[in-house]
């Protein structure tokens, strides 16, 4: 067995007009968002509080990467999401494997995508639990508006070992599916041992199976994964959009790359003040919030699901314990595999609609809305093996906390008293790596020396909660922070308001008045 370099965290929680608008800056200060003023393209001379000033944008004109048409193959497995968006091309790039026992040896694959017409390379970090960063950047393509992209290039980086990019294929289907099915509703010790049971199956499978591989699929080498991409494209800095754990790839890279940081946003950031537990504890109360939120919009549209939509949801989980739905071709529709189905759309708020249907369907006896929610999961999409191997590994990978099997067994009924929905299925998650040995956290960003971030929040975000981004913007020396008051994981591009912020930091170098408000 190799010395793995792993960490412990919550396993996985499974996926615009620009124009400003009735935008905030914190409660004392009445003016609108503060982007407002300068000619394009005149960065400041130094960073807000001190700092390096904001880099000019520099466009690409040695691109060693070799690019192919992929525009109906990718917009294939994006269902038609992808609009009428500009040409999409795919392209792959090396780099080391960097394993902790053979540093600077061996190689890995990265699957890369590139959308729009710009001179100028911007880097998309997706979340690791979410959609591969080449399919976030397709359908980021389809939903900017088009001046966006006559400046910048979308570049989609697959996170390794996920998507393309020499995806994990390690656990065992049995392991996979017992571990994603799980009731979330489970609380007795011996319940709850037999999850630890997949869970350390799973794990020894893939220890055996990737050996070198296994410990190196981490946000820390997945930051050297973006400078080799950024050498790539022939250019000297990286500006990027990063999500939730995207976001943590991007401060690491400032961490180990600080000469090469460009423009970064980050949409939603990890709590660094914090272990997994506080963590994940702050993801069940975001994830109540954003649940009230879904009901009230969904009831508003003459919901499917009826008046009360958490009195739907509890019903039809309780009845998926008793039978599971069988779907033709796929994985048996459990309660488990609902509740991720839920957390995962929860933080997208276009699909909301989408959510409340396929909810629907399954309390008529219809899995299929929430078997193609969590195919990708469970089973794998197209050329693309299942995801959860590559998510578990790396989500492992990347946290220092382990909790002991006796206080997660506290944890689960405590939480599920204080968070009915949720509290329970995500004090589970918090087993997954348990049992892995510890590690070196990641470092704090802190002490980064670097120019001026623009960090967005949300309100209500089930993933990265608004107290833990907000901590996190704290940290980011001369960062602005963008608050979102709407629901779901991510304000870019789902608030206009935000939306316009990022426009105007990117493309014309104009850094917002920190803590500016955005409304719902």
């Amino acid at each position: 067995m190799p010395r793995a370099a792993i960490r412990a965290a919550a396993l996985l929680l499974p996926l615009a007009m620009v124009a400003v608008a009735g935008c905030t800056v914190g409660p004392a200060d009445p003016p609108p968002i503060g982007v407002r003023g300068a000619a394009p393209e005149q960065p400041p001379a130094a960073a807000p509080g001190g700092g390096r000033p904001l880099p000019r944008l520099e466009e690409s004109h040695s691109d060693r990467i070799s690019w192919s048409d992929c525009t109906s193959t990718v917009r294939a497995r994006l269902g038609g999401a992808g609009g009428n968006g500009p040409r999409l091309e795919c392209g792959r790039v090396v780099a080391p494997l960097d394993a902790p026992d053979r540093p600077g040896r061996g190689s890995i694959r990265l699957s890369v995508l590139r959308a729009g017409s710009g001179k100028v390379p911007l880097l998309v970090v997706n979340d690791v639990d979410e959609e591969p960063a080449t399919t976030r950047a397709a359908r980021l393509a389809g939903q900017l508006p088009p001046e966006f992209l006559q400046t910048f290039a979308l570049v989609g980086v697959d996170r390794r070992g996920t998507g393309g990019s020499t995806p994990a294929d390690c656990v065992p289907p049995e392991q996979r599916r017992a571990i994603a099915g799980f009731d979330p509703a489970a609380r007795e010790p011996a319940k709850l041992q037999d999850l630890m049971d997949s869970l350390r199956k799973a794990t020894q499978r893939c220890l055996i199976d990737l050996e070198n591989q296994f410990p190196a699929l981490d946000a820390w080498r997945a930051a050297g994964d973006l400078n080799q991409v950024r050498e790539a494209l022939g250019v000297s800095r990286v500006n990027a959009l990063g999500r939730g754990t995207g976001s943590q790839v991007l401060t690491t890279f400032a961490q180990r790359f600080p000469d090469a940081v460009g423009r970064f946003v980050l949409d939603g950031v990890p709590d660094p003040t914090t272990d997994a537990v506080g963590q994940t504890e702050a993801r069940a109360a975001a994830a109540e919030q954003a649940f009230d939120a879904f009901a009230k919009d969904c009831v508003a549209r003459g919901c499917p699901l009826g008046g009360d939509p958490k009195q739907a949801l509890t019903g039809l989980l309780e009845k998926l314990r008793q039978q599971p739905i069988a779907v033709s071709g796929g994985t048996p529709v459990t309660a488990g595999l609902v509740m991720r189905a839920v957390v995962a759309g929860l933080g997208d708020r276009q699909r909301w609609p989408g959510l409340a249907e396929s909810l629907a369907k399954a309390g008529s006896g219809d899995g299929s809305g929430v078997s193609a929610a969590v195919r990708p999961l469970v089973s794998g999409q197209g050329d693309q093996p299942p995801a959860l191997d590559g998510v578990l590994i790396n989500t492992c990978n990347d946290t220092a906390t382990r909790v002991p099997f006796d206080r997660l067994a506290a944890l689960v009924p405590e939480w599920q008293g204080k968070y009915p929905l949720f509290g329970a299925f995500l004090a589970q998650q918090l087993m997954a790596c348990s049992a892995w040995p510890p590690v070196k956290p990641l470092p704090s960003p802190r002490t980064l020396d670097v120019p001026p971030m623009v960090v967005l929040s949300g309100a209500a975000d089930p993933v990265t909660p608004l107290l833990g981004t907000t901590r996190a913007a704290e940290q980011l020396t001369g960062s602005a922070l963008v608050s979102w008051q709407g629901s779901g994981h991510g304000a870019f591009p789902a608030s206009p308001c935000a939306t316009a912020a990022v426009q105007r930091f990117l493309v014309e170098g104009q850094v917002p008045v920190n803590r500016t408000t955005c409304p719902p």
